[in-house]
């Protein structure tokens, strides 16, 4: 392995099984908009999905926040779970079993570990898949505070007139926010699925964008609040509320509100479908340490310093279980856009497919941040990472 620098940060060129994700001659394939989603080119597809689709800039402040760096990487060792072999690693051994691009741990404002591998560096925006479900209701949760919203108790249909009379129209931004407004839409990742119909109209740029997007999702199965059921589309509609609500880009209120407040040290992006309405369920991207900020920022309960930049009160109802894991079958709970932990101590975590993940305990303030190129939407490799993050709340968190 690679030495670390002087930073301690570790750069390695390559990875597990370089040549299953594009491994070349000096690199790694270059992904293009068709192929962009095969594990043959996600190394370099989801580290540069904002040069491949249309994208808006996330504009980062004049003010970096530092990071502090631990005098030496931790020692760290994990119990692999039996979908993964079984078997004690250590954090080194992970990394060689793991298609990850990019890690990050740290404490407080310390980072313990920075690892980079498959080429990738701290200049990559890495994209967030459903992380950014979460960053979406912490927004929503801000328009709430300025007014722009009156209540998630209102109606979509009030924000957006264009859903008056449609079954998303007629849902409380409640059971949006927790998954649960009962209409019907699959999403199994087969590229036949509901998703995948979502995905062709915004992503894919295949529908005039912003409402038109989710128009064709308009069955409702159960009452609203009365089962979880994970909807993409629930996200987007709370996109296009935000957006209608506060009458501007979402990239923007996102950037004066969190991105230059936690003193990010680069720009973010999210793509955008046709109409420049921000993909809201999806595609964020930013570079791993300003993930760990804003990782950071949810240790904390929303402060940076003396300022509460997320209101205590929603985040903590956000990140309470309004759903249980027995009741998502996911072994997660699950409260607004966000994923909580079965023994309910506090922990929640902000999930993507494909291994994207950050992992956040406040009670220690302990934040991981994890990117990868995992080569199924469903791999069970997940497993393993959340392995790992239970090593680092035991061994790190004293």
């Amino acid at each position: 392995m690679p030495a670390p620098n002087a930073d301690g940060v570790v750069f390695q060129a390559s990875g597990p099984e370089p040549m299953r994700y594009g491994g070349i001659a000096g690199g790694f394939t270059q992904a293009t908009r068709s192929n962009w989603w095969q594990p043959g080119y996600s190394v370099d597809g989801f580290s540069r999905l904002d040069e491949i689709w249309p994208a808006a800039m996330v504009r980062r402040g004049p003010v970096i926040t530092p990071w502090r760096r631990a005098a030496g990487e931790p020692s760290l060792s994990y119990e692999a779970p039996p979908q993964s072999g079984g078997g004690r690693f250590t954090l080194a051994q992970y990394l060689q079993r793991n298609p990850t691009t990019a890690l990050l741990i740290a404490r407080g404002d310390t980072i313990l570990v920075e690892r980079y591998q498959y080429g990738r560096n701290d200049r990559h925006r890495l994209t967030s898949f459903s992380m950014a479900k979460t960053i979406t209701a912490v927004l929503i949760g801000l328009a709430v505070q300025d007014g722009a919203i009156a209540s998630i108790d209102d109606q979509a249909e009030r924000y957006v007139p264009e859903l008056a009379g449609t079954e998303y129209g007629r849902t409380k931004l409640r059971h949006l926010l927790t998954m649960s407004s009962g209409v019907a839409f699959r999403e199994d990742y087969d590229g036949t699925d509901d998703s995948a119909r979502l995905s062709r109209a915004t992503l894919g740029q295949q529908s005039a964008g912003g409402a038109s997007a989710v128009l064709a999702f308009n069955q409702r199965n159960a009452a609203p609040g009365a089962r979880w059921s994970y909807a993409s589309a629930e996200t987007q509609v709370l996109g296009l509320v935000l957006r209608a609500a506060i009458r501007r880009p979402i990239v923007d209120y996102l950037a004066e509100r969190i991105w230059q407040p936690i003193g990010a040290e680069s720009e973010a992006s999210w793509l955008v479908d046709r109409s420049g309405q921000e993909i809201t369920y999806g595609f964020f991207n930013a570079v791993l340490r300003d993930y760990g900020r804003f990782g950071l920022l949810l240790a904390n309960d929303g402060r940076i310093g003396d300022h509460q930049l997320i209101p205590a009160a929603w985040l903590k109802e956000a990140t309470r279980a309004h759903f249980s894991g027995s009741q998502t079958g996911r072994w997660f709970g699950y409260g607004f856009q966000t994923w909580v932990f079965p023994e309910n101590d506090g922990s929640f975590a902000l999930l993507g497919v494909r291994g994207q993940a950050i992992y956040v305990d406040p009670a220690r303030k302990l934040v991981m941040v994890h990117m990868a190129v995992r080569p199924n939407a469903r791999d069970a490799g997940g497993a393993e990472t959340i392995a790992l993050w239970r090593a680092v709340k035991r061994e790190l968190g004293r």
